[in-house]
């Protein structure tokens, strides 16, 4: 609109103002198709966005188990270190072989117990990685249900304006594929 009141339609606006102030049975099913299918492609951002969250979450959890095997892992090198020591100083001649020999009992008992803290959290890292690969799969087809509404609604635009029923039917295919998409997301397949 220009300073004097002026206002210049072009044949898009003009277009789209007809069929929001008429009486088009035709545009009024489009208009109402594309509100379900924006509200509709609105859940699936938000589904997808929640998957991805939980992947991120799911793989944080995944490093933190890894880290901590690994420090398992250090401890029983440590242990190790500490026996091969202890092994050592039996042979070596004017030493208590005995009270080294507890030493090394005492360190190959402890190793047990630490080697299998550290596969237990290497086993929880590999769970926690499997259910981020999942949820990241998921997330996937959330977006690409989105993806499909999207391309419906903006196909159900053009539609209004060529008044198209074949780009109607394709619009709504479309989305009934998205919809089928989100129904696998749903299913985790």
């Amino acid at each position: 609109m220009s300073a004097g009141g002026f206002h210049v339609h072009g044949p898009h606006d003009h277009e789209l103002e007809h069929a929001a102030h008429g009486n088009d049975q035709f545009a009024s099913k489009i208009a109402v198709m594309t509100a379900i299918m924006a509200t509709v492609g609105a859940l699936f951002g938000f589904q997808g966005g929640t998957t991805q969250n939980d992947a991120a979450m799911f793989k944080n959890e995944a490093a933190i188990k890894k880290t901590e095997a690994a420090n398992q892992w250090n401890f029983y090198q440590s242990k190790s270190s500490k026996q091969n020591l202890a092994e050592l100083a039996m042979v070596l001649p004017g030493v208590d072989a005995e009270k080294y020999k507890i030493k090394v009992a005492r360190y190959e008992t402890e190793k047990e117990a630490i080697k299998k803290d550290a596969e237990k959290l290497e086993a929880e890292s590999i769970e926690w990685d499997k259910k981020s690969e999942a949820a990241m799969h998921q997330h996937h087809r959330w977006s690409q249900a989105m993806t499909a509404l999207q391309i419906a609604i903006s196909l159900a635009a053009i539609t209004l304006l060529t008044k198209k029923k074949w780009l109607q039917y394709t619009s709504y295919g479309v989305a009934l594929a998205g919809i089928g998409i989100a129904a696998l997301a749903w299913l985790h397949i």
